[in-house]
């Protein structure tokens, strides 16, 4: 009798784990959970070895032998004339919040706009695991015509679940080569105006803006609960002094008030992507206007951060903002220092270089590289796993700096890992490490 009911406890047992297996393959149950164990590991990981603010910014000698050659990442290729047209140009630390630089070229007389717009909602998507880039991204395509979902997209710019961050250009990516029959661009330096004239013309905008994670979905004990989250701006209404958005997050058709899309979108430089058709592209130069260049459009996004830092000099955000268009058009040195500010005034949150690699770029070009290693290990210390290609790829380029070029293998090694197929580590193999490292057959990932 014992032995039977210990035969049928086991059946049950066997039963009920096949049961549960196949609840678990159903895929908004499979996100779910996925979800939360790596929500569950990484706030385990950091109540262990919690990880501290960004290092305070202390300058260092450049290595005597060091020489600049730095890498070409697709992300953030800068137009090589307009840095030698800038390059006479020099700002020292305590001269960068009074320097004078250049205004916005003023475009033709807008038309008036409506009070109202409300452009055809498309089917909702919500995200997946660390996933509103592809959701966003999914939600506009849909707009014009695409069937596809956000796995479509994720398993080409970002394969591996975990991969915190999605960049803007490998959103463009993805819709010049998967989606061909349209085109994409991004810029920074948006407004409200801006915003409404393209929706105004039907043309939906994908922005990159800063929000605040819900409790549950905590990193650590002392996380501030900012991340980087992509809308989807369909529609705004003047009366309400509100924008719709999908959110795919929190749900569609969220109201969202001007003054607050303002708050929330500066942290990325009010960056905003346009997908339209290629007959369609006159249209959205002209709305544009001189933001289409993307030299002047940088240039543009320095006066609005020199304004900001005018107006309050402790704006960590806007020092932040400056150094990245300085970086843009290759003033490392002064891009560096405009970090160190922001860095120094200490109100950045603790995940700004996970989605943002500018002032990697600027350390490592101003020769700093004991600081470039710090706050690389800083960004991916913070992620379970070290799920942060961007960070590796720096830190194995702070390795290689100082002649490390195993441990730069390792970390390029790691980011391939993190993103299959991820052409700047790709890259970096094959010109520092490996000359005979084949690279993946293209297209790869940028």
């Amino acid at each position: 009798m014992f032995r039977k009911k210990i035969i049928f406890a086991v059946a049950g047992l066997l039963i009920l784990i096949g049961l549960a297996a196949a609840i678990y393959q159903i895929p908004a149950i499979k996100n779910r959970l996925d979800w939360r164990l790596i929500v569950w590991s990484t706030y385990v990981h950091n109540s262990i070895d919690p990880v501290g603010k960004m290092p305070t910014p202390v300058p260092s000698t450049p290595f005597a032998t060091f020489t600049p050659l730095p890498p070409t990442p697709t992300a953030f290729a800068a137009n090589a004339l307009a840095a030698n047209a800038l390059a006479a140009s020099t700002l020292a630390t305590n001269a960068l919040a009074t320097s004078a630089l250049a205004t916005s070229v003023p475009s033709t007389t807008p038309q008036p706009l409506p009070a109202q717009v409300s452009l055809p909602d498309p089917k909702y998507e919500r995200q997946g695991i660390n996933n509103c880039g592809p959701a966003t991204l999914t939600m506009t395509l849909r707009m014009y015509g695409w069937q596809g979902d956000q796995n479509d997209i994720a398993k080409i710019i970002k394969p591996v679940p975990q991969d915190r961050n999605v960049n803007p250009d490998e959103l463009r990516y993805f819709v010049l080569n998967q989606a061909g029959w349209l085109r994409a661009e991004f810029r920074v330096a948006g407004d409200t105006d801006l915003l409404k004239r393209l929706l105004a013309a039907n043309y939906p905008v994908i922005i990159e803006e800063a929000s605040t994670l819900p409790l549950e979905d905590a990193n650590g004990p002392n996380d501030d609960l900012w991340d980087a989250h992509y809308l989807l701006i369909t529609g705004y209404d003047d009366n309400a002094k509100a924008f719709t958005a999908q959110d795919p997050l929190r749900g569609p058709d969220q109201k969202i008030p001007y003054d607050k899309l303002m708050v929330d979108w500066k942290p990325f430089n009010y960056l905003y992507m346009v997908i339209y058709l290629p007959q369609d592209e006159t249209e959205v130069k002209s709305i544009l206007g001189a933001n289409w260049d993307p030299d002047q459009n940088r240039q543009n996004a320095l006066s609005i951060s020199q304004a900001a830092i005018t107006a309050n000099p402790n704006d960590a955000f806007a020092w932040f903002n400056l150094g990245s268009s300085l970086v843009y058009f290759e003033r490392y040195n002064e891009a560096a220092q405009a970090f160190d500010k922001a860095f120094t005034i200490g109100l950045l949150p603790s995940r700004m270089t996970r989605y943002q690699f500018w002032p990697f770029f600027a350390y490592y070009n101003a020769g700093r590289i004991d600081y470039l290693l710090q706050i690389t290990e800083n960004t991916y210390k913070s992620i379970s796993g070290s799920y942060s290609e961007e960070a590796l790829l720096w830190h194995g380029y702070g390795l290689l700096s100082k002649g490390d070029t195993t441990g730069a293998l390792a970390d390029w090694n790691k980011a391939l890992k993190v993103h299959p197929n991820y052409c700047d580590a790709e890259k970096a193999i094959n010109t520092y490490i490996q000359p005979t490292f084949q690279l993946t057959n293209p297209p790869c990932s940028p």
